[in-house]
C-alpha cells in the first residue's frame, strides 16, 4: 500500500509538471530545499551482550538542504534537520530507552537533463551525533550512551518543476549509521541503524 501511494504521488507530480517551465540550474547557482523526512532504521538493529536484540523506531522531522552547483549538472549538497528522536526497544522486553540524534550529510550530486522532470543521484558522508539518551523499563535509572557515528550515504530523487525557479522534490537516502552502546560505562555492543530516509521538499533556486 505504501509503495502504491508513493507511485501515485510521483505520477501526480509528473502530470502537474508537464505544464510547468523547464527547470535548469547553472554553475554558481544555489538551491534551498524545505521539507520533511522520515528516518526509518533497518529491521534488526544489532545484538547486545547476552543475546538481547535491539529494535530502534522511526521518526519524522522537518529538514532543510542547501546545494551549490559546481557545474550545470554537478552540485554539493548539505542536509540538516531538527533532531530526530527514536524509541529503543529490546525484543521480548519492550521499550528500554530513547535517544535524539542529528544526522548532517554532505553529498556530491549529479542532476540529469534540463527538463521539467530531473532525476539525480548522489553520494556523500554522514556524521551522526546522539544526545539526550534516556532510559526506562528494565534500564530505568541507568546511564545510556550512544557514540557518534561516521559513515557513507547514498541519495536518489526526482525534481518536478513547478516554475522556472522552484520544484517539488521526492527523494530517498540510505545512511550508514552504527553506534557503540554503553550502559553505566560498560560497552554492550553496537547499534546498527543503517536507515532509509524518505521525504519530500519544496526546492527554490537562487
Amino acid at each position: 500500500m505504501k509503495s502504491r501511494t508513493t507511485l501515485a504521488v510521483a505520477a501526480a507530480l509528473a502530470l502537474a509538471s508537464l505544464s510547468a517551465p523547464a527547470l535548469a540550474q547553472s554553475a554558481g547557482d544555489w538551491t534551498v530545499g524545505i521539507g520533511a523526512h522520515q528516518v526509518a532504521p533497518k529491521s534488526g538493529n544489532g545484538t547486545l551482550t547476552g543475546g538481547l536484540a535491539l529494535d530502534v523506531g522511526d521518526d519524522v522531522r522537518p529538514t532543510v538542504t542547501a546545494e551549490y552547483f559546481l557545474t550545470d549538472n554537478l552540485g554539493v549538497e548539505v542536509l540538516a534537520a531538527l533532531p530526530f528522536e527514536h524509541d529503543i526497544d529490546i525484543k521480548g522486553v519492550g521499550k528500554v530507552g530513547s535517544t535524539k540524534h542529528l544526522p548532517p550529510v554532505v553529498s556530491l550530486q549529479y542532476h540529469f537533463g534540463t527538463g521539467k522532470v530531473r532525476p539525480f543521484l548522489g553520494a556523500g558522508v554522514n556524521f551522526t551525533k546522539f544526545f539526550e539518551e534516556e532510559t526506562t523499563g528494565i534500564l530505568e535509572g541507568s546511564k545510556l550512551e550512544l557514540d557518534s557515528s561516521w559513515g557513507v550515504a547514498g541519495h536518489v530523487g526526482v525534481d518536478f518543476a513547478v516554475s522556472e525557479r522552484s520544484s517539488i522534490r521526492v527523494d530517498a537516502r540510505w545512511i550508514d549509521i552504527e553506534s557503540d552502546v554503553k550502559v553505566d560505562g560498560v560497552e554492550l555492543g553496537t547499534a546498527k541503524l543503517d536507515p532509509m530516509v524518505y521525504g519530500a521538499a519544496w526546492v527554490l533556486r537562487f
